[in-house]
């Protein structure tokens, strides 16, 4: 068994094309899992990830601030505490509502694979 506090786990920058501006962080939760990817994402005010899919299903834990998940067809407000579960294969992007920062745990399966969908 492995337990991790989140604030002691060190808070790196995560700069890449995925997001509309510089200002994200990245906490790595469970680096030896053999079946899970668990990071904290932090966005900036009014950051965001562009248009993505992955193929597999994608849970978003709120821990931090006000944020929007979206598909192409609906944006849903999400605030601490709400947990989201996106399908496989669902174009999505998540990020801040731009009035507050915005933190979220991320779990994917390892070894899956996302696909940028916007510039």
């Amino acid at each position: 068994m492995k337990v991790v506090r989140i604030d002691e786990v060190s808070r790196e920058a995560h700069v890449t094309p995925l997001f509309t501006g510089p200002e994200v962080a990245k906490q790595v939760l469970l680096p030896d899992s053999k079946e899970n990817v668990v990071n904290v994402v932090h966005f900036g005010k009014g950051v965001r990830n562009k248009f993505h899919t992955h193929d597999c299903e994608q849970i978003l834990i709120i821990t931090a601030g006000r944020g929007v998940v979206a598909t192409e067809k609906e944006e849903k407000v999400v605030t601490v505490g709400d947990i989201v579960l996106i399908s496989a294969g669902e174009k999505h992007w998540h990020g801040s509502n731009g009035e507050s920062e915005f933190s979220h745990i991320f779990v994917s399966r390892k070894g899956s694979k996302m696909t940028q969908l916007e510039d």
